[in-house]
């Protein structure tokens, strides 16, 4: 198979080594050049064009977000966003993701060690996903005209790293396996939905929230997406919502009119309380690779709310969810999977449907619907 065509885009020759170097280790992704701004790299690419992108937010000459939207006009093309922990970098990473960026990846301003070692794995993840997004559907995601609810510092030298593969773990490393609540318990108990995404899920979670009422059922999320990104993520989906939407808090009642996405490198799982439920912000180690990982999630759902839960496994790449929506399913709670012509990337529910856990195969533009029938 021809190998993954990366090029990567930011002004720190620091930060490109280290990328170059974590992505060079995978025999499956070929870096072909690394630039120091949008200029450069527009060079290269008249010579040969990447199969994903790679690209810092500021450098001179021209910004990352304005390179993003002309190569979404121009040569629409999967972009992952290297960006700072700041929060104002957090702000301005989602106008890129709202521009049509695939993913996030955190900058290694400090500790490249410490980088390399827990962050490779899921860098070269992203850049696996971010290769499978079907880049056009991704492109009519973010264009608002078109979609309706309802139709349709010096350059250092980098040692050579050895990239260790953390082991897999399930969320039995999180959340042990336990008994699912008798259904006589659970009668009188609040309808409750669980949405599991990753790759292009951010531009789907909006599709599906602003299409809800106030009154809706109380939901929690789960968006694979790095820490300090979340909150101005829910930020922006609350800006665009008519439901509230937030991000999760320990302790946090979970209200109808409401959607709770889980803390960017914290797991959430749901405990029942009397009748209504609140959300258990966990540390943890990651699980099916990811953190949070939506089988944490989708297993307290089948564990505290059975059949007064409804799951959703959206777009994604990797299996992270499918096992926990089968306990969903086992436990008698509606269970849901994307349909592989609606993802940006039919990687997760594409699982979750060989497995036997989704109860029926729907549309994006489906989803709001079923959560409001349920």
């Amino acid at each position: 198979m021809a190998k993954i065509k990366v090029l990567i885009v930011d002004d720190s020759a620091v930060v490109r080594e280290v990328l170059k170097s974590v992505l060079e280790k995978d025999s499956a992704i070929e870096v072909m050049a690394t630039a120091a701004d949008p200029i450069f790299a527009q060079r290269y690419m008249e010579k040969q064009w990447p199969d994903v992108i790679v690209l810092d937010i500021e450098m001179p000459r021209m910004d990352g977000i304005t390179f993003l939207k002309k190569i979404m006009v121009e040569h629409p093309t999967p972009v992952v966003i290297c960006s700072g922990l700041s929060k104002e970098g957090a702000a301005v990473t989602m106008q890129a993701i709202a521009a049509g960026a695939v993913d996030i990846i955190t900058k290694p301003e400090m500790g490249i060690k410490g980088f390399l070692e827990d962050s490779a794995t899921k860098f070269i993840l992203s850049i696996k996903g971010a290769a499978e997004a079907k880049i056009g559907k991704l492109k009519k995601l973010v264009d608002e005209e078109r979609i309706t609810p309802e139709t349709k510092k010096p350059p250092q030298k980098i040692p050579t790293p050895h990239l260790r593969i953390a082991p897999k773990l399930s969320a039995d490393a999180v959340l042990p396996p336990g008994k699912t609540r008798k259904a006589g318990v659970l009668q009188e108990t609040d309808k409750i939905i669980a949405l599991g995404t990753s790759t292009g899920g951010t531009q789907s979670l909006e599709i599906v929230l602003r299409s809800l009422p106030k009154d809706c059922p109380g939901i929690v999320i789960v968006q694979h997406m790095p820490a300090n990104f979340t909150a101005a993520f829910a930020e922006r989906l609350n800006q665009v919502s008519t439901i509230k939407v937030k991000e999760a808090a320990d302790g946090d009642s979970i209200d109808r009119g409401q959607a709770i996405i889980a803390h960017g490198d914290k797991h959430m799982a749901i405990v029942r309380s009397g009748s209504r439920y609140r959300v258990n912000v966990l540390e943890g180690p990651l699980v099916s690779r990811h953190r949070p990982s939506v089988d944490v999630l989708f297993r307290s759902m089948a564990r505290e709310a059975g059949k007064n839960a409804m799951g959703v496994i959206m777009t994604g790449m990797g299996d992270d969810g499918a096992s926990g929506l089968l306990e969903m399913r086992e436990a008698g709670s509606k269970t849901y999977a994307q349909d592989e012509d609606t993802c940006i990337v039919y990687g997760m529910p594409a699982e979750a449907v060989k497995k036997g856990a989704a109860g029926e195969i729907i549309s994006l533009y489906q989803i709001a619907k079923k959560i409001l029938q349920f």
